[in-house]
């Protein structure tokens, strides 16, 4: 195979398709590179059809670690399981191209991306899925291409397309848009309360940048291109056809007008699939089958009756929403389902909010932690952590439905990373609320839109909290119904409306603007003027629904719950960090167990102590102010015997690795023969420092802080030496003596004067 090449310049760097060089075994096989970025991707499809009726399509995006001159961590130093970084991007590539298969292909397919190279100045994300469509377009696999993706940010007022990180840092605008030639495909993105007549402008300059991307895409297609495998569409007999839609029309005509709910609607669906299938069997039996379609049998007339039921009632649900702007609820277009608000439900969370709209429900809560709670981020750039993170549940009872639960779904990132999105505008700077802040959507109920539930619930779970976010937030999902040139944009979607529709448009914002969305088209072909339309019916719904949510909570509570940790901060010299944390953090481990606090050092010695009571956090402070005090003269230290030497006193460390020698003579007012009827290695004594020497010793004593027994006077106590000598009342002018008590007397009198 030759190889082929085809580039163009894109801010600031070579952009470059390449084939013929690396996996020619693939039916597609593409090296895109932007800078030194370069990602592969390659197309294989099976030889022949699946038994599956919707198109198996997987897409995989694979970051290796060596691509920026990392090993990766973990113990086994290879690369594992794919990333939540890694998913969301596996998604980015597939939403655009799933829609731009053939109806009928059923063959399995998979496109996996790998990331080779990269320069920690583009991104691979964009540029990967560019790299699908390419591997499509010179595949044998039929594909309605060209599609491509960029990802665009507004700096400074002015609009850049696949930017460095260094130009996405402090934008204002950051979304990722995917579209052939005439219509926007994907978009998904955050900004910073941005209008919606931006977001429309920063969509067409995507789009003048995707076409010439599909330009490339072409150029390299015309140099390489394999011929098409021919789709065609199941055979289906016409006779079916035609009885289960006589039979179905009137009665699913009469079920979509009927108002009635989700549950209801699905036990008629289900309830009427069964009484056609048995229908069509007995009308259509096995030797009328094998007389003029051999191939069949009645279990293909089962699938075709339920394929048919489905398209009936596609039909009818669309024609009446564009006809008489009727929904399958009685809403007409624009109304939003009934809401319902409860917050702080649950005692013993740091915030909690209930937000129900119509039949999906969603339970946010908010946990407030330290910075050990913050989540490490690995992955090609540095390493670097997330102090706001946002997880989304979707069990399945939500849908009244019996499903096994094998770990997180790439829907449930998928849809979290959307929520957590909307909410970065509005977070408070860590300098001022140094909490790592946890959110959990938990959707109870869902009949479309739980993404936006869970934006909603989680607003105000964050108000609940305290948190001080600068503004509550909200979030709509607008569909669509298109037929030739009649539309119907339609506000708050249900799940059979995102099911048989052809637009799933979330977007979230505060009251002044967006700050993140998410679009997906099912068809080709959706213009500017439509994103504009849809946008400004969404602004209207995110205002009210943004009413609601402020009648119950307007603003942060003044007050963290009681079981939210509060955070002390206090300073300690940074020599003496290492005291604090101990040999391998032994001695900060300990004081965070019997204080039951969270201690976080900074390298400039600074300490924040998190604590659910002020009684712990002062313990905690207690003990790291005890490991880090200079030891004064006239100062009381609880000290710790670590040796006795009988005839001598004890040697006792009176602060962290400070010791000093508890001399015999200081042990008490009255004469101590044996140390040891006193103390014992391991007994915690109270002791004074009575003087720091010279020679960097220290005299202890803790006979000065023991009241004297009655009748006991300071002069005898003063005859007891520090060496064991014991002066006698004939040697009260030797020198040794007349310094001691020079001494004692300067102690006293502050002057050192001797009074005559």
């Amino acid at each position: 195979m030759a190889q082929h090449t085809v580039s163009m310049e894109l801010n600031g760097a070579p952009f470059s398709l390449e084939t013929g060089r690396f996996a020619k075994l693939a039916d597609g096989a593409v090296m895109v590179r932007h800078g030194d970025t370069m990602v592969l991707v390659t197309a294989v499809c099976a030889e022949q059809d699946s038994a599956l009726d919707f198109m198996p399509l997987t897409v995989e995006y694979r970051e290796k670690s060596a691509a920026s001159g990392k090993i990766p961590g973990g113990f086994l130093k290879r690369e594992g399981r794919p990333t939540d970084h890694e998913i969301l991007i596996s998604r980015l590539i597939d939403r655009p191209i799933r829609p731009m298969f053939p109806e009928f292909w059923r063959r399995e397919t998979q496109i996996i991306a790998t990331v080779f190279s990269f320069d920690q100045r583009y991104e691979s994300d964009v540029i990967a899925m560019v790299g699908a469509s390419a591997a499509m377009m010179i595949s044998s696999i039929p594909f309605n291409g060209p599609v491509s993706e960029v990802r665009v940010v507004r700096k400074h007022g002015e609009f850049i397309c696949n930017p460095t990180f260094e130009q996405i840092e402090d934008s204002d605008l950051e979304i990722v848009v995917a579209g052939t030639d005439d219509s926007i495909v994907m978009v998904e993105g955050e900004a910073r309360e941005i209008s919606e007549e931006l977001f429309v402008e920063a969509l067409a300059f995507a789009h003048h940048h995707i076409r010439a991307l599909n330009d490339l895409q072409r150029r390299l297609t015309a140099l390489i291109s394999k011929p098409k495998i021919d789709v065609q569409p199941p055979p289906r007999p016409q006779e079916i056809v035609d009885f289960v839609v006589q039979e179905a029309s009137p009665i699913v005509r009469q079920q979509v007008r009927s108002q009635s709910s989700k549950e209801e609607r699905s036990a008629r669906r289900k309830e009427l699939k069964e009484l056609l299938i048995v229908r069509a069997q007995e009308q259509f039996t096995q030797e009328w089958l094998a007389e003029r379609y051999p191939e069949f049998s009645s279990d293909h007339v089962a699938l075709l009756v339920t394929q048919v039921l489905s398209d009936v009632e596609y039909s009818e649900m669309r024609e009446m929403i564009l006809s008489e702007n009727l929904r399958l609820d009685g809403r007409t277009s624009t109304q939003i389902r009934p809401i319902s608000i409860e917050v702080g439900i649950l005692p013993r969370t740091h915030g909690s909010a209930l937000f129900t709209r119509g039949e999906t429900q969603s339970l946010g809560t908010v946990t407030l932690g330290t910075k050990s709670d913050e989540q490490m981020i690995d992955g090609l750039l540095p390493t670097y952590d997330k102090k706001f993170i946002l997880h989304y549940n979707f069990p399945p009872f939500s849908t009244n439905e019996v499903k096994p639960i094998r770990g997180v779904s790439r829907r449930e990132i998928g849809h979290g990373n959307l929520a957590e999105r909307a909410f970065y505008a509005v977070l408070p700077p860590e300098e001022e609320f140094g909490y790592t802040i946890r959110v959990v959507s938990d959707v109870l109920m869902s009949n479309g839109s739980s993404s936006m539930a869970t934006v909603c619930s989680g607003s105000l779970a964050l108000f609940d909290a305290g948190v001080p976010i600068r503004k509550a937030v909200s979030g709509i999902a607008m569909g669509l119904i298109k037929e030739g040139d009649r539309i119907a944009i339609l506000s708050d979607i249900l799940g059979d409306e995102d099911h048989l529709g052809d637009m799933d448009f979330k977007v979230c914002g505060t009251k002044d603007g967006i700050t993140a969305c998410q679009m997906d088209m099912k068809i080709q072909g959706l213009s500017l003027e439509t994103v504009r339309q849809a946008l400004e019916q969404a602004r209207e719904g995110r205002l009210a629904i943004l009413e609601k949510m402020n009648a119950v909570i307007a603003e942060p509570r003044p007050e963290l719950s009681p079981y939210a940790p509060r955070f002390t901060v206090i300073e300690i010299p940074v020599s003496a960090i290492g005291t604090v944390i101990g040999p391998g953090g032994e001695t900060i481990r300990q004081i965070t167990k019997e204080t039951n606090t969270d201690i976080e050092i900074e390298d400039d010695g600074t300490v924040r102590i998190a604590a659910t009571s002020q009684e712990d956090a002062d313990k905690a402070v207690a003990a790291i102010r005890q490991l880090t005090r200079k030891p004064e003269e006239g100062e009381v230290y609880s000290a710790k015997v670590v040796e006795i030497r009988e005839g001598l006193g004890a040697i006792v460390e009176f602060l962290p690795k400070t010791k000093g020698l508890l001399h015999v003579s200081q042990l008490d007012h009255n004469r101590v023969e044996y140390i040891g009827d006193v103390l014992k290695v391991g007994d915690k004594v109270d002791v004074k420092l009575v003087e720091i020497q010279p020679d960097g010793k220290f005299r202890l004593s803790r006979k000065a802080i023991l009241q004297a027994p009655e009748g006991h006077s300071d002069d005898i106590a003063r005859r007891e030496r520090p060496g064991g000598h014991h002066r006698s009342s004939g040697h009260r002018g030797s020198g040794r003596d007349t310094t001691y008590r020079g001494s004692h007397q300067q102690q006293h009198r502050g002057g050192g004067h001797h009074r005559r």
